[in-house]
């Protein structure tokens, strides 16, 4: 599995970012304190509290490819 954390600050930030991980197969995850949710759904990144980082998980061995295609909201 593959951790990092990620910033989202504006809504356009948001669908972009969702359309980026719906190409991955694998399942994607975002946990903000206690809540988890499908980093695929935009309704379910909305229900976060977005005025913070968020906790990327990435269910794979080999994360190349998506930390390419959204590492401009990876926090470095």
């Amino acid at each position: 599995m593959y951790e990092t954390t990620i910033q989202l600050n504006a809504i356009n930030d948001v669908k972009d970012f969702v359309n980026k991980v719906m190409l991955f197969n694998y399942d994607i995850d975002l946990v903000s304190g206690r809540y988890a949710i499908d980093a695929k759904s935009i309704m379910g990144i909305f229900s976060l509290d977005l005025s913070k980082p968020i906790k990327l998980q990435a269910h794979t061995d080999d994360p190349e490819k998506l930390v390419e295609s959204i590492g401009k909201y990876i926090v470095k």
